[in-house]
């Protein structure tokens, strides 16, 4: 691969309350290149933002990359490093001083050391880590891709809940479903959000934060309200198939009551139960048009959990203006049986 370096410009500069960040890394990275990328860095995201190791793109196959954002002392990001020449090299980062850095772990796994410390901490893909950064850590990763979500919080009123000991879990414990829920809601909403909406954002990742490192989370708080929504809808489009689907399974999943969750769905402009009929609905209607062979009205009702075709039909009729036969043949497609 070509050595290059590339930045994207941050929606102001590293001292405004909000904005994104990233950057990508292929092949060598050394000398001047190196010096001008941190240069450029600083000024898009800060001296606080990690920069992708470029220690780990010494070798011409290498690519590293970082994407995410800023709002207010929240850093919320994406890394991800590939190559055959990473496997198990050493990285200090020492980026951050004095913060609480959560990694969930996507892809490959990821070691973790104290810079002073003989302890190696081994988290794998559908892991988590929460430490401390002080003192800095150490990294490493194996050959090929490697990927994880990056949460640097202010250490104020959390760190001593770990005792300066870093905390591992799954992330599929409903503490950090709703963390990573809320962290994507920020993701997708950060340029329309208001400077009072930024702070309730923020506040509200910090208090879900809180809950991973209690295991509990306080379904009752009302800014946690839209977290709580988001990661119902998450839990919903992988269980539409799943004939036990239903507002109880969803807020055992997430740890809360059904009262809760019905809460919660409350300032939305639909109840749970109407949010999984129209997303089951959804599917119905892609699998009309699709390129593959057209299911039966009968088939499709069974395997999306329809009480039976003609509940199906009505429900369809009352979400597309018609029926799934004449919707079909209105995209050019054939009759369905």
């Amino acid at each position: 691969m070509n050595d290059r370096t590339d930045t994207q410009p941050a929606h102001g500069i590293a001292r405004a309350p909000r904005g994104r960040f990233s950057a990508r890394l292929v092949g060598p990275c050394t000398g001047e290149r190196r010096a001008v990328l941190r240069h450029q860095w600083d000024i898009q995201a800060g001296r606080s933002v990690p920069l992708p190791a470029a220690g780990l793109t010494s070798s011409a196959d290498s690519r590293a990359s970082i994407h995410g954002l800023r709002i207010h002392d929240v850093l919320i990001t994406q890394l991800c490093y590939a190559s055959t020449a990473a496997d198990g090299a050493w990285i200090d980062s020492r980026y951050f001083s004095d913060m609480l850095v959560v990694d969930v772990v996507e892809k490959g796994s990821w070691g973790f050391a104290r810079a002073r410390d003989r302890d190696q901490l081994l988290v794998s893909a559908g892991q988590f880590i929460v430490r401390h950064t002080g003192p800095p850590w150490r990294f490493a990763v194996k050959a090929h891709t490697n990927t994880t979500t990056k949460l640097v919080l202010p250490v104020a009123h959390l760190g001593p809940l770990i005792h300066r000991r870093p905390v591992l879990g799954s992330a599929d414990s409903a503490e950090m479903r709703l963390l990573l829920a809320h962290a994507r809601m920020i993701d997708d909403r950060l340029d329309d959000l208001s400077p009072a909406g930024a702070r309730a954002a923020r506040n509200a990742l910090l208090e879900l934060a809180l809950g991973v490192l209690t295991q509990q989370v306080d379904g009752t708080e009302p800014q946690l309200a839209p977290a709580l929504v988001q990661a119902a809808k998450d839990l919903v489009r992988g269980h539409l198939s799943d004939p036990e689907l239903s507002p109880r399974l969803l807020a055992r999943e997430l740890n809360i009551s059904v009262r809760t969750l019905h809460r919660a769905f409350a300032a939305t402009d639909e109840s749970v139960t109407a949010h999984i009929r129209h997303q089951r609905l959804e599917q119905t209607r892609l699998a009309l048009t699709g390129p593959l062979a057209r299911p039966g009205i009968s088939e499709l009702a069974r395997f999306w959990q329809f009480a039976d075709t003609s509940h199906f039909v009505r429900a369809f009729k009352k979400q597309y203006g018609q029926t799934p036969a004449q919707y079909a043949r209105a995209q050019g497609t054939r009759d369905v049986p």
